[in-house]
């Protein structure tokens, strides 16, 4: 299946998108959150589709399409986790996986506008392929952590150069801004990914390709970053790990480019859709 919501930011509801039309579920009740998923709420919304065929609402074209879950308990990313991203930010192949957070309040839909943070001059982009946890994991062993997938997410994990990497601390400060994680369109279960060491991701800014990449090419592969995260944290249901990046990012260009008001980010993956963002300037 492939979850949707929709609806003004705040107010969303629930839907599923079938055959590329997205159709409203909210009788089904609810919304797409912790208790949704650890209460097996895909398969009781597989039956309720089911039950309901050929009587489904089409969502009209005009709403907004939000995140296609409410927001989670924690936003975890991995970084440096392409070999082709580390190389061109000149940073070490990490040993091990480089965790940090996104802050929940950053997260907005596909379709959002990015808002650059007041005084910034470094924001950057970064396609992701994003992990969608369905039950609470804690020592999960690596052989069973997809038994712990809900399923996946496209991820645009929007960043602050200046902020993550020459203000001190931890990167999180570069990361967790206001608008900083679009999300969507959709969230796709795991069993309509065939091949999770095969997806196909990308990033084009106001129509040129940066980023052009694929989960083969991952150093830490999905099953072993669950795994690997659920030893350090409890993973709740509906939490999202993002996977990392491949190169392409504004920082790894000599000079580098970033982001400015106007500019339009469109990007994609296998199975997960599209997105597009307009970039504005800062406002309250």
């Amino acid at each position: 299946m492939k979850l949707i919501r929709f609806g003004a930011k705040g107010k969303e509801q629930i839907g599923v998108q079938i055959d590329g039309v997205n159709y409203d579920v909210s009788a089904f009740g609810g919304d797409y959150n912790e208790s949704f998923f650890e209460n097996d709420g895909l398969a009781a919304l597989e039956e309720f589709v089911k039950a309901n065929e050929g009587k489904l609402i089409p969502v009209p074209d005009t709403e907004r399409i939000g995140a296609p879950f409410a927001r989670p308990s924690k936003i975890v990313c991995i970084g440096l986790n392409y070999k082709d991203h580390a190389e061109e930010t000149g940073a070490a192949i990490p040993a091990e996986p480089i965790i940090f957070m996104k802050s929940t309040t950053s997260l907005i839909g596909p379709y959002d506008q990015v808002m650059i943070p007041r005084d910034s001059v470094k924001t950057d982009w970064e396609v992701e392929f994003g992990i969608v946890i369905g039950k609470t994991a804690s020592y999960v062993e690596e052989a069973n952590a997809l038994d712990y997938v809900a399923g996946y997410v496209l991820h645009n994990d929007v960043s602050e150069r200046e902020y993550q990497l020459e203000r001190g601390g931890t990167w999180d400060k570069g990361k967790g801004c206001n608008t900083f994680a679009p999300m969507g369109p959709y969230l796709t279960t795991k069993d309509e990914i065939k091949d999770i060491n095969n997806v196909n991701i990308w990033l084009k800014v106001n129509g040129e390709m940066y980023q052009n990449g694929s989960t083969k090419n991952l150093i830490f592969s999905v099953p072993f970053i669950v795994s690997y995260v659920s030893q350090f944290m409890t993973l709740l249901p509906g939490d999202v790990i993002s996977t990392g990046t491949p190169a392409g990012v504004g920082l790894g260009f000599n000079p580098p480019i970033y982001l400015k008001p106007g500019d339009v980010i469109e990007l994609g993956a296998d199975g997960l859709g599209e997105s597009r963002q307009e970039v504005i300037a800062y406002s309250k």
